[in-house]
């Protein structure tokens, strides 16, 4: 059945081994097979079975009988000679037979025809036509060689780029569609002679980038509504709706994309599209502004070519990232910023050069810095961001040096050799503090016979009234010292004819005369003085008045008119009478008010402060409650009219009325409870401090003093001694304040009172000299019993143990005794032991840090505190010295790594504790600076990248912190949870006046330097640096710490110079410790008198002191002068003044130092008087730059500069403070342009003189030119102000560019001239732009056009870059670059000629189709690349659909010229995969390429500058770029007419031409070289 079955099947077909389909015949015609395929067939001698062939195999015969035999050996057998192996002959024949070969083939080969190419027609076409053709380019299917027939005539412009959009036509085609349409519109001008094959792609790109603004146009912001209009505005953005968005966006997105090949291929003018951005990016708004920033952006490449585009663009984005930081919508706009800051930061590292512009940099430097030190998203990667930071970091120091330099900025200082007795005086008054013995100071010159008459009493006595209430020194003392020190001398002096007639007579015309007085500012300081002087007996109220009515002074009523008003009634007004009697005062009411005056304003001033005093202090006068607890701000607040009434009210309302109050209070005290008491003095305190009622001060502290009952009453009035310890000693009154201290101490010794402190603070205000010898012994005996009663000395003293844990359980007893009942324990146990208080401090610290662990609430870990505060305040009692010795030796010992783990929890409870202690006495806040805030300043000045301590920052933080409190905040709070009281603000202030005072002070002023170090340490965080900068600059205005720093100048000047002196300090650094030193040393804005030092002669006796405190303390004359000279009525005189100090300086009148310290007292002057400086500074330059006669030599040029420089400096000096503070100088405009006229014609001189002189002479001049153009620099700081002086900088800048030149190379070459010549040029022409009249001017228009020179050759590199960056000529388009037009002359040599000009509406992409034929019908010809037909043949390469042979194999069946040598073919063949199944189109492009090689091809090119046509509508396979396939060849590489790399593969990719199949290929005079892109063709082999 199944035999059946399978005879009825039909037979198997016969197998048939076939070749793969991608194989070639070995032969076209003979059937020879196929190589390398033998199929097994019948009959075959492999099937034949023989016992050789079963024993050895199967062998293939040998087709020779030795393959390894050569012919070489017959040849010499034959050669009779043996000297040759070839005939001479044969080698000949072959030759002749080869050239034959050769000349038939050439001559064979088809000639090139003639250009036939045409530009595709424009025709009229109906509208419907019309939008059928368009709709077929938009249809990618559609060919362009069928669309290229004719194109249709009509939309032109933003028209015809609507239209494009509108059909979505592809950016290739469009781009071949406009490209076609500006070649018709460029065709009829081609023949004119005048025709700039350019001018249409600038014509294209004002197009462009008008189509561009028109659509951002259509981004509007809404306009701010008027104030008054009450009309409702709507506002609809293109962007707010989503459709209009949608179609925005698509429009403007499309525009762009056309734009991106228009710019690549020349399409567009790349010059006229960037000055549009950049202008753009100036012009935009903030909603405009994120696309233009983009675009700016995209094409940021070539702006970074020039620096006239690079520098208006940075300007715009300053200007918007400025404007973003103050727009409320600063949070919507993050990533605009961010684009900004990266476009800065791309200049910035690209063309550094566009930064150095001093009027930039003066105005936007902070924002600069901030940009540039931040990072930027597109900026490089995370491992390279390192590197990338600190190149920004290294040339913003570089340009802010440079920008520095020309801006006159920290320059260098000259040393004074002498001072005037002036600055002695003064030196001497601000050396009072409250250890100094007022009678030991003699101020006064020494007695002389006649000391009426003699003028260095009345200098003297007009320094000291001055000092007294300048505004420019500090100290609230000043009144009562001048006040002491006068009555002093008089009493003195009584008997030599100093009488009190005659020194009222000075007195009268010092108030008289001096300026400083009719100051308004100063009004309430001189009121105060004079009433003083009265007070003491040395002024006379009513002589005072006689006088000015027997001298008829009008307007001294208040009734006048005030266009008659005398000064001095306002005087009369104010001055504050102390002791009167009531015909003065009815006297001064007539005067002053009138004879029928009833009821005048002082009475009811008097009503409002009586009021609001009574409010303040309701217990002084009845009350049975008290205020809630005030503030020192909020008592200001309550007392408006107290603290603002003129003297006269404060003095009669506080003497009158309140001190008789307050010392009925005094005595009725006892009765009150002591929280009553307390906050009523302290209040009072504070109120008599604000009104600087001193005196009545003093009198309600010694009553309270003598009649307190209640032990923090007295500690209060000892801490009011303490705070005022200064004013006290001005007073002379601590004589009285020791005696009445020691008289209350023994009054409470004998009560069994508390009198520890009562020791301390007799000892204080004793000073070892008011006292007797026997209460002075009495005070001391008593001292050491009580020290020996609380640590008695023993032999065996007990042992303290290191951990004491009851301590730690102490925060959680809640008995309120806890705290001193461990206290007493403590010290009852360990009395004897010289070190308990030591470890106790150290077991708190150890405790305090478990306090965050024991809670997370804040309010329970400051309750810990507290009670640890509350022990430790305990302890101090129990303590001789208090525990405030131990805890600073703690803290310098094994404290100091203990701070650095404290984490910032500890540290929150560790402030409370030590807050609460220097509150109540225990802790000094010298002890927490010297222990605590300045070691964690050193410590961060001196961190390094490879010493940072665990915790630093947290523990520097933590110690500013609380520096801050301690020593700069006015109120200070210990904790949230404690009641803020006036009384614990007041302690503040009193025990921080010890680290004002000596020895104290000067570890303080040493220590300033470490906090400007911290500031500039980039080690640290830029949070905590910003901590040290706010801490410096709070500290140097601190009013406070100058008055200290003039008291003692040489320690701040040590404090400072000691970092500078030890070489351990950057360079770089030495300018912010300058800058700090001045700051503190100085106050810009304050008033002075000036006729005090103009007639006393003062400034020929110099001081070696150099110190910004010598010039401010002379400063206020000059101050003084500059407000004169801004009031009509004093200005006539002012300015006599100063062109007569100014002529001295300027002309050499006056000694060189003297010179120099006035230049040093100018600095920080009000703006009138610099301006008189500079401009007398000028004209003295120019009359000395233009003496005649005219300089003939260098050496004569360069006298008249020596001399110019010495002006030049000291102005530096006198405008330096303006320039840092950004004020502006109203110069003198004549003299600026005829400065600016005298520089141009010495920069021409100069110019003209190097040609002509020796190497000897080069360097004079060099010197020369660079003090001119620092004389430039200095006077371009002021601004261009006037037409004729920027016609005159305009002529200037070739000549300036001229002498760039000449210092960049050849024999005057000369790097710091060249750098420094280089950025005055900047300065000029980024000067030029600034005040150019036009709104958007010509980029290029100040800048050089032509660079020539004969030594060029000799120009470095880096100099070329930095000229090259200054022309208007761009880089040429990628496709012409390294291009010329090329020919050969008679002896066949090649002749360069001109570069080959981009003409991209000219050369229009080939439609054609590729059949291998040469055609020679596109827009460029063949040849203009000396092109000839050689009838070669190559490789046909075809499409991967079409592809049979893979493309590694295509070499393998068929050698020809074109094909790799034999070594790298046996090297690829021998690397193919073993038995690997080898499929069509199985390799890439770029693999297939690096196999095979890149084959020789027609039209050679850079690599990436050829492109294949974008509009072409055949599609390219991979295959078709691994090499070309031209059937063309050039000469050289050059033709005859053009060198052989270009444009030519990109536009003419479809000339090659197909031949017959059996053609051969031949290349003439060697290869062309072989290394780029490739054209398409066909799989066969092709012929010409």
């Amino acid at each position: 059945m199944k035999q059946e079955k399978r005879g009825q099947e039909p037979p198997s077909p016969i197998y048939e081994s076939l070749p793969p389909a991608w194989l070639p015949k070995s032969h076209k015609t003979a059937d020879v097979g196929y190589p390398g395929f033998h199929p097994p067939r019948p009959g075959q001698d492999e099937d034949v079975l023989s016992d050789k062939h079963i024993k050895d195999g199967f062998l293939l015969p040998l087709p020779v009988p030795d393959e390894h035999q050569s012919a070489a050996g017959i040849f010499l057998q034959q050669d009779e000679k043996g000297g040759r192996v070839f005939d001479q002959r044969v080698l000949a024949d072959l030759e002749h037979l080869m050239n034959d070969i050769f000349t038939r083939k050439a001559d064979s080969a088809l000639a090139i025809q003639s250009s036939a190419f045409k530009i595709p027609s424009r025709v009229t076409m109906s509208d419907t036509k019309r939008q059928t053709w368009f709709a077929e380019l938009a249809n990618p299917d559609v060919p362009l060689s069928k669309l290229g027939k004719s194109v249709p005539h009509g939309a032109k412009g933003h028209d015809l780029l609507d239209l494009l959009h509108t059909n979505n036509v592809a950016i290739p085609r469009a781009v071949w569609f406009l490209r076609v349409f500006g070649a018709n519109e460029t065709a009829g001008l081609r023949n004119k002679p005048s025709y700039n094959p350019t001018q249409y792609s600038v014509d294209w790109a004002t197009l462009v980038a008008a189509y561009i603004k028109k659509q951002l146009g259509e981004i509007a912001l809404p306009s701010a509504p008027r104030p008054g209009m009450n009309i409702k505005q709507t506002f609809k953005g293109v962007l707010s709706d989503t459709e209009s968005r949608e179609k925005w966006v698509s429009r403007f997105t499309y525009c762009l994309k056309l734009l991106r090949p228009f710019y690549d291929e020349g399409l567009v003018d790349h010059c006229t599209f960037l000055t549009w951005i950049v202008q753009q990016m100036a012009a935009c708004n903030l909603a405009q502004a994120g696309f233009v920033a983009h675009l700016a952006d995209e094409y940021l490449d070539g702006v970074l070519e020039k620096r006239p585009f690079a520098k208006p663009l940075l300007d715009a984005c300053i200007a918007k990232l400025n404007e973003v930081r103050t727009t409320s919508a600063q949070g919507h706009l993050n990533k605009l910023e961010e684009i900004l800051k990266s476009l800065i930061q791309r200049i910035f590292v690209a063309l550094p050069d566009t930064f150095v512009s001093p009027s930039t940099w003066l105005a936007h430097s902070s924002l600069l810095c901030s940009a540039l030190t931040g990072p930027a998203d597109s900026g490089p990667s995370d491992y390279r961001r390192r590197d990338f930071q600190q190149l920004i970091s290294d040339n913003l120091i570089d340009i802010q040096r440079r920008n520095d330099a020309m801006l006159f900025r920290n320059l260098p200082p000259r040393k004074l050799e002498r001072l005037g007795s002036l600055v002695v005086d003064i030196q001497i008054l601000n050396s009072i503090c409250s250890s100094t013995d007022m009678s030991t100071i003699s101020f006064f010159s020494s007695p002389i016979p006649d000391c009426t008459s003699s003028s260095s009493f009345v200098d003297k006595l007009d320094t000291l009234l001055t000092w007294a209430v300048t505004p420019l020194q500090y100290g609230s003392h000043r009144p009562y010292a001048a006040v002491t020190l006068l009555r002093a001398y008089h009493e003195r002096n009584a008997r030599r004819e100093l009488s009190s007639v005659t020194l009222h007579d000075h007195l009268f015309d010092w108030l008289d005369s001096k300026p400083v007085v009719r100051e308004a500012s100063n009004l309430r300081a001189v009121a105060g003085l004079f009433g003083k002087l009265m007070k003491s007996g040395l002024f006379d109220y009513g002589a005072y008045v006689q006088r000015l009515v027997a001298r008829g002074e009008e307007g001294l009523c208040l009734s006048e008119p005030d266009k008659t008003a005398s000064f001095h009634r306002t005087l009369l007004r104010w001055i504050p009478l102390h002791n009167t009697t009531p015909s003065l005062s009815n006297q001064r009411k007539v005067i002053v008010y009138g004879a029928r005056a009833r009821q005048t304003p002082e009475d009811v001033c008097e009503r409002e402060m009586r009021r609001e005093i009574r409010a303040i202090l309701p217990l002084v006068f009845g009350g049975d409650t008290l205020p809630p607890s005030v503030s020192m701000a909020s008592l200001r607040t309550s007392c408006p009219t107290v603290l603002g009434a003129p003297c006269f009210e404060q003095v009669r309302t506080i003497k009158q009325w309140l001190l008789p109050n307050l010392h009925k209070f005094a005595s009725r005290s006892q009765s009150l409870d002591e929280i009553s008491a307390l906050k009523t003095f302290s209040t009072a305190v504070e109120l008599l401090k604000y009104t600087h009622s001193y005196g009545s001060l003093l009198e309600l502290s010694l009553s309270v003093l003598s009649q307190a009952s209640h032990a923090e009453l007295l500690t209060a009035v000892g801490e009011v001694f303490h705070r005022f310890a200064t004013i006290w000693t001005a007073m002379n009154v601590t004589g009285t304040i020791a005696s009445t201290l020691y008289s209350t101490y023994l009054l409470w010794r004998t009560q069994g009172g508390k009198t520890r402190y009562l020791l301390t603070l007799i000892i204080e205000m004793d000073g070892g000299r008011q006292l007797d010898a026997t209460a002075r012994t009495q005070v001391e005996n008593d001292i050491a019993t009580f020290t020996h009663a609380l640590a008695p000395k023993t032999d065996h003293p007990e042992t303290v143990p290191s951990v004491m844990p009851e301590i730690l359980l102490l925060a959680d007893d809640s008995k309120p005794d806890a705290p001193s009942s461990l206290a007493n324990s403590l010290w009852y146990r360990y009395r004897t032991s010289g070190d308990w208080a030591w470890k106790v401090w150290d077991n708190i610290v150890a405790s305090l840090r478990q306090v965050p662990v024991m809670s997370e609430d804040h309010e329970r870990r400051h309750t810990y505190a507290l009670c640890y505060g509350q022990f430790l305040l305990n302890v101090d009692h129990y303590l001789p010295g208090g525990i405030d010795n131990d805890v600073l030796q703690w803290f310098l010992g094994t404290g100091k790594s203990e701070v650095l783990g404290l984490t910032p929890e500890t540290w929150d409870v560790l402030r409370v504790v030590l807050l609460f202690l220097c509150v109540h006495g225990a802790l000094s806040t010298t002890t927490l600076l010297q222990g605590l805030v300045y070691p964690a300043w050193q410590l961060g000045a001196d961190a390094s990248p490879l010493y940072q301590p665990q915790n630093m920052e947290t523990f520097i933080q933590a110690a500013s912190e609380l520096f801050g409190a301690l020593v700069l905040q006015e109120e200070c709070f210990i904790s949230s949870i404690v009641p803020q009281e006036l009384l614990d603000a007041q302690r503040i202030h009193t025990w921080r006046q010890d680290a004002f005072r000596e020895p104290h002070f000067t570890l303080l002023a040493s220590n300033i330097p470490n906090l400007v170090l911290l500031e500039h340490n980039n080690v640290v965080s830029d949070e905590l640096r910003g901590i040290a900068r706010d801490l410096r600059l709070r500290t140097c205005e601190s009013r406070d710490i100058r008055q200290s720093c003039y008291r003692n100048l040489d320690a701040v000047r040590k404090g400072f110079e000691r970092p500078i002196q030890s070489g351990m300090v950057a360079e770089t650094l030495c300018e912010p410790l300058v800058n700090a030193l001045k700051m503190i040393l100085s106050e810009s804005n304050e008033d002075t008198d000036v006729n005090s030092f103009l007639s006393t002669g003062i400034s020929s006796v110099l001081s070696p002191c150099t110190l910004a405190a010598t010039a401010v303390q002379l400063q206020f004359g000059l101050r003084q002068l500059g407000r004169a000279l801004a009031c009509e009525s004093t200005k006539q005189g002012a300015s006599a003044s100063l062109d007569k100090m100014t002529s001295l300086i300027f002309h050499h009148s006056m000694a060189s130092e003297e010179a120099y310290f006035i230049a040093e007292m100018a600095r920080g002057v009000d703006g009138p008087v610099a301006i008189k400086f500079i401009n007398n500074g000028f004209k003295s330059i120019v009359d000395i730059l233009n003496r005649a006669p005219a300089p003939s030599t260098p050496e004569s040029l360069l006298m008249r500069v020596g001399r110019a420089g010495e002006v030049l400096r000291v102005l530096s000096h006198v405008s330096e403070p303006l320039r840092e503070e950004g004020t502006g100088l109203d110069l003198d405009v004549s003299t600026q342009e005829r400065l600016a006229k005298v520089i141009l014609e010495s920069f021409q001189f100069a110019n003209a003189t190097f040609s002509k002189t020796t190497d000897h002479s080069l360097r004079v001049i060099t010197d020369s030119v660079i003090f001119l153009a620092r004389l430039l620099q200095f006077d371009l700081g002021f601004g261009i102000r006037t037409t004729h002086f920027r016609e005159t900088c305009e002529k200037m800048t070739p000549v300036l560019f001229d002498l760039v030149v000449i210092h960049a190379c050849g024999p005057a070459q000369d790097a710091v001239a060249f750098a420094l010549l280089l950025d005055t040029l900047y300065f000029l022409i980024d000067d030029l732009f600034l005040h150019s009249k036009i709104s958007l001017p010509d980029p290029f228009k100040y800048y050089p056009t032509k660079l020539q020179s004969p030594h060029l050759h000799s120009l470095p590199s880096s100099h070329r870059v930095r000229l090259l960056a200054l022309f208007p000529h761009l880089r040429p388009n990628a496709v012409v670059q390294d291009l010329s037009h090329a020919h050969r002359d008679s002896t066949g040599l090649l002749v360069y000629g001109a570069p080959v000009q981009n003409r991209p509406w000219e050369w229009i992409e080939n439609l054609d189709k590729d059949d291998g034929m040469i055609r020679n019908n596109a827009s460029l010809s063949l040849e203009l690349f000396g092109a000839k037909a050689t009838g070669d043949h190559l490789i046909g390469y075809v499409q991967d659909e079409e592809r049979c042979i893979p493309t590694r194999l295509e070499g393998v069946f068929e050698d020809n010229l074109t094909a790799e040598s034999v070594f790298r073919r046996d090297w690829r063949e021998t690397r193919l995969p073993a038995h690997s199944d080898v499929r069509a189109g199985e390799r890439g492009v770029g693999e297939g390429a690096d196999e095979l090689g890149t084959l020789p091809t027609f039209g050679l090119q850079k690599p990436g500058s050829g492109r294949v046509s974008p509009a072409s509508s055949m599609r390219r396979s991979p295959g078709s770029l691994s090499g070309n396939r031209s059937a063309v060849s050039t000469r050289e590489g050059t033709g005859e007419s053009g060198i052989g790399s270009g444009p030519a593969a990109g536009h003419k990719r479809k000339a090659s031409a197909s031949v017959d199949d059996d053609d051969e290929v031949e290349i003439i005079e060697g290869p062309v070289p072989a290394n780029l892109k490739k054209s398409k063709g066909k799989p066969k082999p092709k012929k010409k």
